[in-house]
């Protein structure tokens, strides 16, 4: 098998919510994750009404890599990263998210990380906004559900492009925009848009409400490409997908047509940020369920024109569904009768995502093959309990899981000709989960001294992944 490319960028992946700490210091605004509790494994995170003194706020402290940072990028220097993936927390540069005068302290905090990261050999993948809306924007505007927050956004983008127009050249617009096509989960909508519904609101006006928001979020993306390609015409400025793919549980052509269709509704926003039209689907969809949505000609154009120049994605577990009466199953919407279930042919882990590394050179084939544009793996990972007694973390299932992950990649790339430009892990260090608020559920090479109660040291340790990881880099893939 041939080698990866010499240019590949093997790297780690965080955000900045999770990671950074230091909520209110140095003029940072509250963010909507700062008002996220903790929860647990199958534990619902609460989001609540700004900050409330009975609850814990993980985020609030994270790993503290706010004034920790230093010292972590030269572990990371250790490890070989050639990237390292954060993102910029939206509320340290807009306290408010709607002010047109920058908080300096904000913008030098990222002046002083990215050189850090480019003195120590490793470059920044920045993304805009992972899951971090100033709180005020959210709570004044309802998010997205407003079109003034694109233009909030576009100021935001811009002057942090041009701030750091010469430190950082691959960029992302929103993280996991298409999480919130999963329909009405609180956690996904108040992420990816700042929304949280009423409790009359019925579910078709719900969906009315996640579709124009994320038409707006498409369109403040496409301007932020528009603004970046003007500062830099060599930034590489891409979307950020989540891909589950789902599988037909069964060769009965309807359950191919049902797994068709809840593609469909994740592949709806790569389709406008890599093509820069409303597909035809979503169009018959909108008019089939009586949905209005306020998209005007000039808004049109700036679709068209803010296309992005490559797919980052993350890739964690994959998914089936059918329509035989006969198979228990969650009921959904996309197709008469369907329903998602457990696949049978793959485990699961610890928090009930199914390991499927097969089903990563399936995505980048189908992803590749719909848009052929180059990608990029900015996540993968596995959440597992840890045995933080160890001397040495002996995290093998870690490693287990990650080495199939990049087989299947290397196939991908060798055998199949996608154009893959690097590949970074989820959780390069112990960080706050973003769906439970846990420590426990660890991700990473290097572990934190710190419990899902939020007590520890903060020490940092490497793990066994972290020198296999090592070794997987410094040989480019191929001693895995």
């Amino acid at each position: 098998m041939n080698d990866f490319p010499k240019n590949f960028l093997w790297g780690g992946a965080v955000a900045a919510h999770q990671i950074e700490g230091g909520w209110n210091v140095d003029g940072k605004g509250l963010s909507i994750g700062d008002v996220m509790t903790n929860g647990g494994n199958g534990i619902a995170r609460q989001i609540t009404k700004g900050v409330e003194d009975q609850y814990y706020y993980p985020n609030h402290e994270a790993i503290d890599f706010y004034h920790r940072y230093r010292e972590d990028i030269l572990l990371l220097k250790e490890l070989g990263l050639k990237v390292f993936r954060t993102s910029i927390h939206w509320s340290r540069i807009f306290p408010l998210g709607d002010e047109q005068e920058p908080n300096e302290q904000g913008l030098q905090f990222y002046d002083d990380l990215f050189d850090a990261l480019l003195e120590n050999g490793i470059e920044p993948v920045i993304t805009l906004s992972h899951f971090e809306m100033p709180y005020h924007l959210a709570e004044t505007y309802g998010g997205f559900k407003d079109k003034r927050v694109i233009e909030f956004f576009a100021h935001y983008a811009e002057t942090v492009m041009h701030r750091y127009k010469d430190k950082v050249t691959y960029w992302m617009t929103f993280n996991e925009i298409n999480n919130q096509a999963d329909g009405q989960h609180d956690l996904h909508t108040w992420t990816n848009s700042g929304i949280l519904f009423e409790d009359n609101e019925t579910e078709s006006e719900k969906e009315a409400i996640i579709f124009q928001a994320s038409i707006n979020e498409l369109i403040a993306s496409a301007k932020a490409v528009q603004l970046g390609k003007i500062i830099n015409p060599d930034f590489q400025i891409g979307c950020m997908m989540a891909y589950v793919p789902i599988y037909p549980y069964s060769s009965k052509p309807e359950d191919q047509m049902a797994a068709l269709k809840v593609m469909q509704r994740r592949f709806f926003y790569s389709d406008i940020h890599v093509r820069g039209t409303v597909p035809a689907y979503a169009k018959k969809r909108w008019l089939q369920k009586g949905i209005n949505i306020d998209l005007s000609a000039e808004e049109e154009k700036i679709l068209q024109q803010g296309t992005v120049d490559f797919i980052g994605f993350s890739y964690y577990m994959s998914g089936t569904t059918t329509t035989i009466e006969t198979v228990d199953g969650q009921p959904i919407s996309d197709f008469e009768h369907s329903k998602m279930l457990t696949n049978p042919y793959v485990a699961s882990s610890d928090w009930g995502w199914q390991i499927d590394p097969v089903g990563l050179r399936y995505t980048l084939n189908i992803v590749y093959e719909r848009y052929g544009l180059p990608l990029f793996i900015v996540e993968n990972g596995f959440g597992a309990y840890d045995d933080v007694h160890e001397e040495i973390i002996q995290d093998n299932y870690r490693i287990d899981y990650l080495a199939a992950h990049i087989i299947q990649m290397k196939l991908a790339i060798v055998e199949d000709g996608v154009d893959v430009l690097g590949y970074t892990t989820w959780g390069i260090i112990d960080i706050v989960s973003f769906g439970s608020g846990e420590m426990d559920k660890r991700y990473g090479m290097i572990y934190v001294d710190k419990d899902n109660q939020g007590h520890g040291t903060l020490k940092r340790k490497k793990k066994a992944s972290f020198h296999w990881y090592q070794k997987v880099i410094a040989t480019n893939g191929e001693d895995i």
